[in-house]
C-alpha cells in the first residue's frame, strides 16, 4: 500500500530549527483544542479570568509532561503522540460540576483532581501490567476504525460551525494553503511546515488587516494585541494550586466513562500514527505502556491541577500532512509547551488567534483523521457483508446516539433513583454521548460476537512493511 514520503521517520533528529519550528507546528495545532477543554469547564465552574489564565496555565504544563512521558520509549509507547486535553472527559467533568458546583471552583477542581488521580491510577496498572491485551484481543480494525472515524467526522461541528463559519474567506485561504503547501508543492519545507506556514502567513494578513482599519474591532478576523500588553510575563503556581484533590465516588464513577473511551481511542491513535509514520502495527508492549502512560499522565494532570489527557489524533493528522514522524520534534513541541506555560505573554499572544484561521486548520486536520480511520478499515476485508453492516451500524450510531443522549440525561441522572444508581447512569450517560464510546463499544461487540474469519476482522498476520 502507498504512503506519503515520510521526510524523518521515528529516531531522526532533524537539525534545530527544524525541530524547534516543527514542534512549535505542534503546538499550534493542539492549542485551539487543548486551550477549548478549559475555556469549557471554567465558565461552567463560575472562574473568573484571573482563575481562567492559571487554569490554562496548568493544562499547557500538564500536556507538554504528559508528552514527554508518552514519547520516552520506556515509560511510553515511544511513539511521536502528542498528549493534549480530553474532550473524552467533558461530559464526566460537566457532572462532576453539577455535583460540586456550588462549592466553588477550587472545590470542583479538588475533585475533579482526586478523580483523575483515582482513575488515571487504575488505567495505568491496566497498561503497565499487560492486562490491555485481553481487552485488545476484541479491539481489531473494524472497531478501530470506526472509532477513529467518529473523532475525526463528529469534530465537523467544531471545525465548521464553531470556527470556519465566523469568516469564511479566512478560513479557506488556510484550507487552500495547507494543500497548496502539502500536496502541491514539490518543496521538501512547504511539504515540512504546510500548517505551520498557512496558520501564520493567514494571521500575518489579519494582523495588517486589522492594523489598517479593513477589519474593524468586532470582525471575526480582527487581532487585539491590546491583552498580550496587558499580560503579566511569568505564572509559577502550576503544581495542585486550586489545594490538595478531594476524592469521592461519583467523581471516580464519572470519569471511568472518560478513561474507557479514552483507552479505545489510544489504541486506534497508535496504529493510526504508526501507519501515518510508515511503521509496522504498534508491538504489545508498546500498546502497554502507551496505555499505562496515558493512566500515568492523567494521574499527574490531577496533581497538576488540569484536566484529563490523551493522545491528539490532529497531531497523528500533522504527522500525515508533513511526513515528520521523529519523536525528537514532539519532544521539543513538548517542552515549548511547557515553557508556554510559565510565560504568560506568549500564551496571549497565541490566544490572539482569529477563530476562522483555526477552523481553517481544523478542517484540514480533522478530515485527515476521519480518513486514517477509513485506511484503518483496509486492513480488513471491507468488500465482506458482514464488515460492511458491522462498520455501517457503529458509525451510524456514534453519530445519532450521542445527540439523543445529551437531550435525555434525565433518564440517566435523577435525584430518585439515589445517590448510587444515579451515579451509575451518570456513568452510562457519559460513555453514550461521546461519539468513538459508542463507535467503538458498539463495533466491538458485533464483531465479537458475529461470527467471522481473521482475514475478514483485519487480524491476520501482515507482512513487515520494507
Amino acid at each position: 500500500m502507498a504512503r506519503k514520503k515520510v521526510f524523518y521517520g521515528l529516531t531522526d533528529r532533524p537539525p534545530m530549527p527544524i525541530m524547534i519550528l516543527a514542534g512549535a507546528q505542534h503546538v499550534l495545532t493542539l492549542f485551539g483544542a487543548t486551550t477549548l477543554v478549559p475555556l469549557i469547564f471554567g465558565p461552567a465552574m463560575g472562574m473568573n479570568t484571573v482563575q481562567m489564565g492559571a487554569f490554562i496555565s496548568c493544562v499547557y504544563f500538564a500536556m507538554g509532561v504528559a508528552t514527554l512521558i508518552q514519547t520516552h520509549p520506556k515509560l511510553g509507547s515511544g511513539l511521536p503522540i502528542v498528549q493534549g486535553s480530553s474532550f473524552s472527559f467533558i461530559p464526566s467533568i460537566m457532572t462532576i460540576i453539577g455535583a460540586y458546583g456550588a462549592l466553588g471552583p477550587n472545590v470542583v477542581m479538588q475533585y475533579v483532581g482526586g478523580g483523575l488521580i483515582s482513575g488515571g491510577l487504575l488505567l495505568s496498572f491496566i497498561g503497565y501490567s499487560r492486562i490491555i491485551g485481553v481487552i485488545r484481543k476484541i479491539i481489531t480494525p473494524i472497531v478501530i476504525g470506526p472509532t477513529i472515524m467518529a473523532i475525526g467526522f463528529s469534530l465537523a461541528s467544531v471545525a465548521v460551525e464553531g470556527n470556519a463559519a465566523n469568516y469564511w474567506p479566512v478560513s479557506l485561504l488556510v484550507v487552500i494553503l495547507i494543500m497548496f503547501f502539502s500536496l502541491v508543492s514539490k518543496n521538501k519545507y512547504a511539504n515540512i511546515f504546510a500548517i505551520l506556514s498557512s496558520i501564520a502567513l493567514v494571521y500575518l494578513l489579519c494582523l495588517l488587516a486589522s492594523l489598517t482599519g479593513i477589519f474593524p474591532p468586532g470582525h471575526p478576523a480582527f487581532i487585539d494585541l491590546s491583552s498580550v500588553a496587558e499580560a503579566p510575563w511569568f505564572r509559577y503556581k502550576v503544581i495542585m494550586p486550586w489545594g490538595p484533590p478531594k476524592f469521592s465516588l461519583l467523581a471516580f464513577g464519572a470519569l471511568l466513562a472518560a478513561f474507557f473511551a479514552v483507552m479505545i481511542e489510544s489504541i486506534g491513535d497508535y496504529h493510526s500514527c504508526s501507519y501515518a509514520a510508515g511503521l509496522d502495527d504498534p508491538t504489545p508492549d508498546m500498546i502497554s505502556r502507551g496505555i499505562g502512560a496515558e493512566g500515568l499522565n492523567c494521574a499527574l494532570a490531577g496533581f497538576f491541577g488540569a484536566v484529563g489527557t490523551t493522545s491528539y489524533t490532529e497531531n497523528i493528522g500533522l504527522i500525515g500532512l508533513t511526513g515528520v514522524a521523529s519523536r525528537h520534534v514532539v519532544r521539543t513541541g513538548a517542552v515549548l509547551l511547557i515553557l508556554l506555560s510559565f510565560v504568560s505573554k506568549l500564551g496571549a499572544l497565541i490566544a490572539t488567534m482569529p477563530s476562522p484561521i483555526i477552523g481553517g486548520a481544523y478542517i484540514a486536520l480533522f478530515g485527515t483523521i476521519g480518513a486514517l480511520g477509513i485506511q484503518i478499515l483496509m486492513r480488513a476485508d471491507m468488500g465482506s457483508q458482514r464488515n460492511v453492516l458491522i462498520v455501517g451500524f457503529a458509525f451510524l450510531m456514534a453519530l445519532g446516539l450521542p445527540g439523543w443522549a445529551e437531550n435525555n440525561q434525565d433518564l440517566f441522572m435523577n435525584p430518585e433513583y439515589g445517590a448510587v444508581l444515579s451515579t451509575i447512569g451518570g456513568m452510562v450517560w457519559a460513555v453514550l454521548k461521546t461519539h468513538m464510546a459508542v463507535a467503538g463499544i458498539c463495533a466491538a461487540i458485533c464483531d465479537s460476537l458475529i461470527p467471522g474469519t481473521p482475514e475478514e476482522r483485519g487480524i491476520a498476520p501482515r507482512a513487515p512493511i520494507e
